[in-house]
């Protein structure tokens, strides 16, 4: 009955709760039954001539009191038996005086309006669990798998292995994580990453089970199936942030042994001096604190809801606090504020040598490379329309460069050091070291032993960091930190563009750690957004680790506290004002609750208040601190629709 919500111990399922939406049903059918009892009983009040003594009105009421009553009176019985205080012992003091002292009506309306209050507690629980199933039926039951000769069969979503090869036609949902190998198409990816706008696929791109295909054709190679895909993690991830608790939930329980005992002192007390049963009746009633109960569940309830909806993933609901204390960010350079990614920032030929040659010969040695800078330099190429000839003899040194036959001519492309093994003279072109406060990254490409020139690479920051930082300091950041272990120049460049308010360069990860330590022992309560995969340690020691661009990284949503699904840096000034929003719904839903029951008390131990009144007043109260906390729900909603770069 009421407040199980509050405890989700079971298993979530598409079975539990349907199981859990007939036993609502059942229970709405019967309080409504019970309802109707009591109007009849006040119907046959007005309709016989000694009206509401008579037998027929005292049997109907009788009749609704024990239909309405009984199952909170069980209900209380149990909790007690288990030794769990659930409040609900209250009412069911109210009912049974009620009852024993022959006023049938009270405790019949009394039970009505508790049963209907229970009921929306509950029916807010399952509204909480249909919203995780919702993200099961995003996968398609079916799944077309493609054998060794091309040809369709339909299957069981839940045979699919990581190897299988499956075709998703326009307008399908994606039915297991994987790499697209043949097709065009766009997928709205909203379910995921939370981004509005559609991401066109090609070749080699991973897609997620649980989006939608919009335009074009994909066979696409498994990778993950079933609970193993980004989609299943987000429904875990889901369930554990109900699961768990915020301190001031905490403090209610903690207090909750002292809470009844008190308000049964306040009524004897009051039926002391009174010698009114009625007053005592409706202090119980009053005191009930549904209201207080549904304060924080509801609102985080909400908020959990408002986050996953922009691809944030919450684990801890205390997290949540967290986020809206915090008053210093750190974030890591690399994929996080930037891209991630190279492009190609300068060309630099050697005398005599034009920059479309030098282009040309690097991207036609780079064409087998599926390293950052390869691709890049590739990029550039395609967008300058030259053709590249094919290259042949290809080798590739991890960490070093690449060697080719291009036109017959031997070409190497690579650091200083890889050139200088390959006994090629550098000292013919201009040296970079008069460049780097621009934050180059440098290639240096040989032709038959002659160095030709060298190509600058940069890592861009990302669009809407600047925006971003600027929010977080606008919102009342008192410091936003950049790391890296990149070159003081590179860092300098970037902190200046973001504006943070400093940085750190040639970090390694024990220094990131210290840092963080430090900036603790100063007081702030610290944020630390990375990649989740190099920032491991930072993110730990932070009082909050955000995971960015979590989306199909098992190592990203496992090692921060908070996952971003999306790389959209937006998201932390939101995250930052749900928190704080957030907390200050939960605030006024405990302010309401406190108030509404010392006002009750005082006016039922005044005698204005009648039993009856104080159990509809008691199903508004629940009402209002329900639909206060509803408002979360849409909030940043305006963020879903904005084009994300």
């Amino acid at each position: 009955m009421a407040h199980e919500h509050l405890h989700f111990k079971e298993d979530v399922s598409a079975e539990y709760t349907h199981g859990k939406q007939v036993r609502v049903s059942m229970a709405l059918l019967a309080t409504l039954a019970g309802g109707m009892l009591l109007i009849s009983s006040g119907i046959a009040s007005f309709k016989f001539v000694y009206g509401s003594d008579s037998f027929q009105t005292e049997f109907l009421a009788m009749a609704a009191a024990i239909l309405l009553g009984v199952p909170i009176v069980l209900h209380a019985i149990k909790s007690l038996i288990k030794r769990q205080m659930r409040m609900d012992e209250l009412v069911a003091l109210a009912i049974i005086a009620a009852f024993v002292t022959g006023n049938y009506v009270t405790a019949g309306v009394v039970a009505f309006f508790m049963l209907l209050s229970e009921l929306i507690e509950t029916r807010t629980a399952l509204g909480a669990r249909a919203s995780i199933e919702s993200l099961i039926k995003l996968t398609p039951t079916k799944a077309n798998l493609l054998d060794s000769e091309g040809s369709e069969k339909e299957v069981k979503v839940s045979s699919l292995k990581a190897g299988d090869c499956i075709r998703v036609r326009p307008g399908d949902n994606i039915s297991a994580d994987g790499e697209v190998i043949k097709g065009l198409s766009s997928v709205n990816e909203a379910t995921i990453t939370g981004e509005s706008l559609p991401v066109d696929k090609v070749p080699g791109m991973q897609v997620f089970a649980g989006t939608s295909n919009l335009t074009g054709v994909l066979d696409i190679t498994v990778t993950k199936a079933g609970k193993d895909t980004t989609l299943g993690k987000v429904q875990s991830l889901i369930i554990q942030a109900e699961q768990t608790k915020i301190p001031i939930m905490r403090i209610i329980d903690r207090y909750v042994k002292w809470y009844t005992p008190t308000i049964l002192m306040i009524a004897a007390i009051v039926l002391f001096f009174t010698a009114d049963i009625d007053r005592a009746i409706t202090i119980l009633v009053v005191s009930c604190p549904c209201a207080l109960i549904l304060a924080t569940p509801t609102a985080m309830v909400a908020a959990i809801s408002a986050s996953a909806r922009l691809g944030i993933l919450i684990k801890n609901v205390a997290d949540l606090e967290i986020a809206g204390k915090m008053t210093a960010m750190v974030f890591d350079k690399t994929g996080t504020v930037t891209t991630g990614r190279l492009y190609v920032t300068k060309l630099t030929p050697a005398e005599d040598i034009e920059p479309a040659e030098l282009l040309a010969v690097t991207a036609s040695a780079e064409q087998m490379s599926k390293h950052p800078a390869a691709r890049a330099i590739q990029d550039v190429a395609k967008e300058a329309n030259l053709s590249l000839p094919a290259a042949d003899n290809f080798q590739e040194t991890p960490g070093k460069g690449v060697t080719a036959l291009v036109d017959s001519a031997k070409i190497i492309v690579g650091r200083d050091t890889f050139l200088k093994e390959k006994k090629v003279d550098i000292s013919n072109v201009s040296d970079p070291a008069l460049h780097e406060e621009q934050g180059f990254s440098t290639l240096y490409v040989a032709k038959d032993s002659k160095c030709i020139g060298w190509i600058g690479l940069q890592d861009k920051t990302r669009p809407e960091a600047k925006q971003a930082v600027k929010e977080l300091l606008d919102i009342g950041i008192k410091r936003v930190t950049m790391l890296t272990g990149d070159r003081n120049e590179v860092a300098n460049r970037v902190a200046a563009e973001l504006s943070c308010t400093d940085f750190k360069a040639h970090c390694l990860p024990q220094d990131k750690l210290s840092i963080v330590e430090q900036m603790k022992k100063d007081g702030h309560t610290v944020v630390v957004v990375g990649d989740g995969i190099n920032d491991a340690p930072a993110l730990a020691a932070g009082d909050l680790g955000i995971a960015m661009g979590a989306a199909g990284s098992d190592v990203a949503i496992n090692s921060a506290s908070i996952a971003l699904m999306s790389d959209d840096l937006k998201r932390l000034p939101f995250l930052v004002r749900l928190s704080r929003k957030t907390r200050a719904v939960i605030n006024q839903n405990l302010g309401f609750g406190i108030m509404f029951i010392i006002l009750g008390d005082v006016a039922a131990a005044a005698g204005w208040l009648p039993a009856i009144y104080a159990a509809v007043l008691h199903f508004a109260g629940s009402l209002i601190v329900v639909f206060n906390s509803a408002r979360l729900v849409r909030y940043g909603e305006e963020l879903g629709h904005e084009p994300h770069a």
